[in-house]
């Protein structure tokens, strides 16, 4: 059964936005957000991982293309390539339906920390020599989010 990843988020929303709200109440927010991004830093590495290891595409920017698109099933964003070549894939996300949603509850702060959060922790289970730099996310208030991945040698599958 494949479901597209933004309605996987707003179920786990259901149960994550109150532990997360919880732990903030009887830690603090920084020290409840740490323990938050650690625990599921290690689960988006290895779901990074797994998907990478799945990917049939020629090159890392084929890859990458590949992931997008999976990030944007189901209307969940709206996004410009801006280069897709063997070592690079850079793109603006100009919507983002899972900023609505968290907007939408009124916990913009927790869907960062939940959803773009992931970000890094998936691309790290991409392998060592892959980065992602990102300066501004919708989710925090920017026009746009601008990943730029790239790749210390070009990947060959």
């Amino acid at each position: 059964m494949d479901i597209p990843l933004i309605e996987q988020v707003k179920i786990q929303a259901q149960v994550l936005i109150p532990l997360v709200k919880a732990l903030q109440a009887e830690l603090g927010t920084e020290r409840a957000n740490a323990i938050v991004d650690k625990a599921l830093g290690d689960w988006y590495r290895k779901a990074g991982e797994r998907w990478w290891r799945k990917q049939q595409a020629d090159s890392f920017g084929d890859k990458m293309a590949c992931a997008f698109e999976e990030f944007a099933a189901g209307n969940a964003l709206d996004y410009d390539v801006i280069r897709q070549a063997p070592d690079a894939f850079d793109v603006n996300v100009t919507g983002c339906r899972y900023a609505e949603f968290y907007q939408e509850l009124g916990v913009p702060e927790l869907g960062f920390l939940l959803v773009c959060g992931a970000d890094f922790g998936v691309t790290e289970g991409y392998g060592p020599g892959v980065r992602l730099t990102r300066t501004q996310t919708i989710m925090q208030g920017a026009g746009h989010c601008d990943f730029r991945y790239t790749s210390k040698k070009p990947e060959k599958s």
